[in-house]
């Protein structure tokens, strides 16, 4: 079941301020924005089995602002059970398993008081959807097909490709495992990479999108960043205006992020202004002027691989914060890596091929020391590359 939105009709995006993760702090304004959605019969009916899809990039602490917060996950669950649905969770993380992410998150320990099943994210079915630019093959998780329908939790997290992470790209965590790193390979360039995202978000099609926004990323996201207080909770059936309207929170204009652009583009959602309608409260109070957006992207498409690599960002890795893990060469979806152990062997830093890198930043989000960085190469800076708003 999903609610259609007339041609004429702007998307909704709720934005309610939300300063801490106080559980009643947190219900009561997620049912403020339930309400002023219509309620939950708009977007799910009882005895539905319904996939709550989290942020579970990585095995880290709801601290640390990579994970979707657990308060946010229980009263999202106990909203919907009280509603009579049935529910399971979900999510193949770039890092680790789905079990230590989790536990490490705290979700495992609300899920197993609510009696809520983890299901299988780790074997899926290969689909077929159609795209912007391509036709796509996707394995998708068992549990995203066995549901009725999705609720998406995303976080807001800065992210060097695609600028900031939320609502659209949530759904890459659908596709099964390492299977994910085979698209950046194959899209090296970020408006395709970006159109795939859009196109799978519009293949699996969420009921329902819930922004944590309370704590953010700013920085070096969306695993080395750092955790900044937001103040707000968000809704819509919209990824894209929900998307675009966090831009507008932290001062980050929606076209410069390209799975907004890709969104629109296919049919996703809308990101202008004027398409969207803001309930709840006011979002010029809430918008934060001094957020971090980190070092990302340009906001234009460059398809010369050696001129890329004279303007693009590219990862370095800081070797007095380096635990030589290898997470970054197992991460890199090239083969031979781009990033590599040097013939010094595991002892130091791996080491970047830079004529090779495809600048997917892999290695940078799967860092758990948050030891790899974004350099701005020397013609980047002639360019007056920055982290234009």
């Amino acid at each position: 079941m999903i609610k259609v939105k007339e041609s004429n009709q702007k998307s909704q995006v709720v934005i309610l301020r939300c300063e801490t993760y106080d559980l009643e702090e947190v219900r009561t304004q997620l049912e403020r924005g339930i309400a002023l959605l219509g309620g939950w019969a708009q977007w799910v009916k009882p005895g539905e089995n319904i996939l709550l899809k989290p942020n579970l990039l990585a095995p880290d602490p709801p601290e640390k602002a990579v994970t979707t917060h657990p308060a946010v996950f229980r009263a999202v669950a106990e909203s919907l059970q009280q509603f009579g649905v049935n529910l399971t969770y979900g999510d193949s993380p770039s890092n680790g398993t789905i079990e230590a992410a989790a536990r490490r998150s705290g979700l495992a320990e609300v899920a197993n008081e609510l009696r809520i099943r983890m299901v299988n994210f780790k074997e899926g079915d290969t689909v077929e959807f159609d795209g912007i630019h391509h036709r796509h093959k996707a394995v998708i998780a068992q549990g995203v097909l066995e549901s009725d329908g999705i609720i998406s939790l995303p976080k807001l997290k800065t992210h060097a490709l695609v600028r900031l992470t939320g609502a659209v790209k949530n759904q890459f965590g659908c596709v099964v495992g390492f299977n994910k790193t085979m698209f950046h390979a194959k899209h090296p360039v970020v408006d395709h990479f970006a159109a795939l995202l859009a196109d799978l978000c519009l293949y699996i099609k969420p009921r329902l999108y819930i922004l944590d926004a309370i704590v953010s990323m700013e920085g070096n996201g969306p695993r080395g960043g750092a955790p900044r207080r937001t103040g707000v909770l968000m809704l819509s059936a919209d990824p894209v205006a929900l998307d675009a309207t966090a831009s507008r929170l932290v001062g980050l204009e929606p076209d410069r992020v390209p799975t907004t652009r890709a969104g629109q583009q296919n049919g996703l959602g809308v990101y202008r202004a004027e398409d969207i309608e803001l309930l709840g409260d006011d979002l010029d109070q809430l918008k934060i002027k001094d957020f971090n957006l980190g070092i990302g992207m340009p906001g234009f498409v460059i398809k010369n691989i050696w001129l890329r690599n004279q303007i693009v960002p590219r990862p370095q890795i800081h070797p007095d914060l380096c635990k030589t893990c290898g997470l970054c060469v197992n991460a890199c979806p090239l083969r031979p890596p781009a990033v590599d152990w040097s013939k010094a062997g595991k002892e130091q830093p791996p080491q970047y091929n830079y004529s090779t890198c495809i600048r997917c930043y892999c290695c940078q989000e799967v860092c758990p020391e948050g030891a790899i960085t974004l350099a701005v190469p020397w013609l980047g800076r002639i360019f007056g590359h920055s982290s234009s708003r």
